[in-house]
C-alpha cells in the first residue's frame, strides 16, 4: 500500500486534519507491520486477520478507545483501497467497534460552562475569545471546523453557520442567542481591529476568526486561548476544544435532544459514535427515576 498516496487522498478528498493524518499513518503502518510479521500484506488481509489483530491489542492491554481508533483508521484505509481497485473486499466491514465506558467521557457541568464563559473581558482579544467559546459550546462543532470557517460561512441574520464537516460534507449548524450576540460584538469591535486589510474584511473567503497578525487562527493558537481561560477559571488542563464539544452533546441529551438531530448537528456519519453520550443520558434518567418515583 502506498501510504503517502493514501494520506494525500485523506487530506484532499476527506479534508482530514494534520493530527488525523498522523494518527492514520501510525495506525496503518502498525497493521502493515503486523501483517508482514505474519507473512502477508494489507492488501491480502481477511476479516480473520483484522480480528486477530484486535485480539492481540486486547491481550497487550490496549484501551477500547485506542482500539476503536485503530480500527477506524483501517476502515478509512480499506475504503481507499476499494476505491482505487487495490482490493476486492473490505475485511473491516463486519468488525464492530468495542463499547467504551462512561468513565472515558469527560464533560463540564452547566455551572462550570457558565464560569468558563464569563472569563473573557471586554477587550479586543476578550470579545474574540468570548465569541470562540460561545460558538464551540453553543454548536458542538470540531476545532478544525471553527479554524477553517470563513466569513462567508456565517449568516448572522438567519442565525446559522455552514461547516465543511470532517469528510467534506457541508452541514448547517444553528447559532443560539448567546453565540449570535458574542459574534456580533466580535465583528463590530474586534475583527476590524485585528484584520490588516480592512477593505476586504467582509470578503467571503476571509477567515472568520483571526489572530493578532490578521491571519487565520491556528490549532495551536486556539489551544493556547482555551488553556488561558481554563487556568483563569481554575479548571486547569481540562479545558480543551473536545471537552466543549462533549459538554454540548451531553447537555443536549440530558435536556431531551433526539439522537438523529444530535448526529446531524455534530456531523457524525455513524450514530454509534454517540453511544457513550446516550449511555450517560440513560444513567441520568435512571438516577432521576430512582430519586423521584414513589415506587422506585
Amino acid at each position: 500500500m502506498d501510504i503517502n498516496a493514501f494520506l494525500d487522498y485523506l487530506e484532499k478528498e476527506k479534508k482530514s486534519s494534520e493530527n488525523t493524518l498522523l494518527a492514520y499513518r501510525r495506525d496503518v503502518m502498525a497493521f502493515n507491520k503486523y501483517m508482514m510479521e505474519h507473512g502477508s500484506s494489507i492488501e491480502s488481509a481477511t476479516e480473520t486477520d483484522v480480528i486477530s489483530y484486535i485480539m492481540e491489542m486486547n491481550k497487550n492491554g490496549v484501551s477500547k478507545a485506542t482500539t476503536n481508533r485503530k480500527v477506524s483508521s483501517l476502515r478509512a484505509a480499506y475504503e481507499y483501497l476499494m476505491k482505487t481497485g487495490s482490493v476486492e473486499k473490505d475485511p473491516t466491514v463486519g468488525i464492530k467497534s468495542a463499547r467504551t465506558t462512561r468513565q472515558d467521557l469527560d464533560f463540564l457541568t452547566v455551572d462550570e460552562v457558565d464560569i468558563l464563559l464569563k472569563q473573557p473581558d471586554s477587550s479586543i482579544k476578550g470579545k474574540r475569545d468570548k465569541a470562540i467559546l460561545e460558538v464551540l459550546y453553543g454548536t458542538g462543532i470540531r476545532v478544525i471546523e471553527l479554524i477553517d470557517m470563513n466569513y462567508g460561512d456565517l449568516n448572522l441574520r438567519m442565525g446559522f453557520l455552514q461547516c465543511s464537516g470532517a469528510h467534506g460534507r457541508p452541514r448547517i449548524v444553528p447559532l443560539g442567542s448567546y453565540a449570535r450576540t458574542a459574534i456580533s460584538d466580535y465583528l463590530r469591535d474586534s475583527r476590524p481591529a485585528l484584520l490588516r486589510d480592512e477593505e476586504n474584511k467582509e470578503a467571503e473567503d476571509r477567515p472568520l476568526f483571526v489572530n493578532f497578525m490578521g491571519e487565520r487562527l491556528t490549532r495551536q493558537g486556539l489551544w493556547k486561548v482555551l488553556s488561558e481561560y481554563g487556568k483563569k477559571a481554575e479548571m486547569g488542563s481540562r479545558i480543551t476544544p473536545h471537552i466543549l464539544r462533549t459538554s454540548f452533546a451531553v447537555h443536549m441529551i440530558q435536556n431531551g435532544a433526539d439522537v438523529k438531530t444530535l448526529q446531524d448537528l455534530m456531523g457524525y456519519d455513524d450514530v454509534q459514535a454517540l453511544q457513550a453520550y446516550l449511555e450517560l443520558g440513560n444513567t441520568r434518567i435512571k438516577d432521576v427515576y430512582d430519586k423521584t418515583h414513589p415506587r422506585a
